[in-house]
């Protein structure tokens, strides 16, 4: 059995990765695909301490926090999966360290260490959207933690990941940007369906 893909979708809170992870998932099961679909924070322990417990984490603590529940969640989860043969999709991965752990006062530079040893995603997905449209949704849905709170978040989130869109491919990771200000989540779905079953046709690195 071949080893599976890792593809990765990260970007502003907001942008609708979650809802991008349910159609992508759908439309790859459907074409007989078998993917498994996950999430960071994941639904470990260290990771639901993360999730819960941004107002009381900061900094170095929150970012090692953060680092650790990935190395848990790559063991555990996404490594059997990938070992599998199947496409492990996983909604935030290193590249929102390098947003909200940086945006939270801890140096990029630290960030990468700490996350030196997690597996690069064949594919990493950044999705964008205009900050005014980000606090629109944000509005709507509500705050996820403290984050979020900050009323200029979608400001700061949006151009640290323009950012990390360039720095990714710098670093030899495939990188896709997508944006769902114009483009419709049914759109980009096709659009990252197709990309990830080419990639899956391509020999394996």
């Amino acid at each position: 059995m071949s080893r599976g893909q890792l593809v990765t979708l990260d970007g502003p809170g907001g942008a609708g990765k979650s809802t991008l992870l349910q159609l992508v998932t759908g439309r790859l099961e459907a074409a007989g695909v078998t993917v498994h679909a996950t999430t960071e924070p994941s639904h470990g322990p260290a990771g639901q301490l993360a999730r819960g417990s941004t107002a009381i984490f900061h900094g170095h603590a929150l970012a090692c926090l953060v680092a650790a529940d990935r190395y848990y969640h790559v063991e555990t989860e996404i490594e059997p999966a990938l070992g599998a043969g199947k496409v492990v999709i996983c909604d935030r991965y290193v590249p929102s360290s390098y947003a909200l752990q940086v945006l939270d006062g801890v140096d990029q530079h630290f960030v990468a260490a700490i996350n030196a040893h997690a597996p690069q995603p064949d594919l990493a997905v950044i999705l964008t959207c205009d900050p005014v449209i980000l606090q629109q949704r944000l509005a709507t849905r509500g705050s996820h933690g403290r984050f979020e709170d900050n009323p200029d978040i979608s400001y700061a989130e949006s151009a640290r990941f323009r950012v990390i869109a360039k720095m990714l491919p710098t670093e030899g990771i495939r990188t896709l940007v997508l944006d769902s200000t114009r483009h419709h989540a049914d759109f980009l779905a096709r659009q990252l369906t197709t990309v990830i079953q080419t990639l899956r046709s391509l020999p394996h690195q």
